[in-house]
């Protein structure tokens, strides 16, 4: 004869039958707002505009002037909306207008392929294509002394 089983506590019983009462209940993403703007209103704003809401560092970057290839990403992106952007300069700052494009980043060793999010304006893209791997160890004294491939024994 099969067991009937209970639940763990009352009070997860009666959290179950809240849950069940209250019917299922879909979880909506949130929308992205960047210091209380949606991602359509930054993208309308003008590059000063944005500026003002940036923090202290990448506001001083941009006030201090574009270098010759940072000023060519950003043409580059309003150009081509489809084409993927090469590029090595892992200091430009993310804005609005590059949100939903693609840039290939080069980390030193390769191009890392990244797509915008809505998340990263603001940020760097360096920080978006690591230059370090972690290290991958073997076992432990592998390979240390001649005595350490006969593990077992000791």
């Amino acid at each position: 004869m099969a067991r009937q089983r209970k639940s763990a506590t009352p009070k997860a019983a009666r959290r179950r039958e809240r849950k069940r009462r209250a019917g299922v209940q879909v979880r909506r993403k949130k929308e992205y707002t960047y210091r209380g703007l949606t991602v359509t209103e930054l993208k309308a704003l003008s590059l000063e505009e944005f500026l003002e809401l940036m923090p202290s560092r990448q506001r001083r970057s941009f006030t201090r002037g574009l270098t010759r290839e940072q000023a060519k990403i950003i043409r580059d992106a309003e150009a081509d909306p489809d084409s993927v952007i090469r590029t090595h300069r892992r200091e430009m700052i993310v804005i609005p207008q590059f949100i939903g494009r693609k840039f290939a980043i080069y980390d030193g060793h390769e191009f890392v392929e990244v797509e915008v999010q809505p998340e990263m304006v603001g940020h760097y893209f360096g920080e978006f294509a690591q230059t370090r791997t972690p290290p991958t160890h073997t076992g432990p004294g592998v390979g240390a002394t001649r005595s350490s491939k006969f593990m077992p024994l000791k």
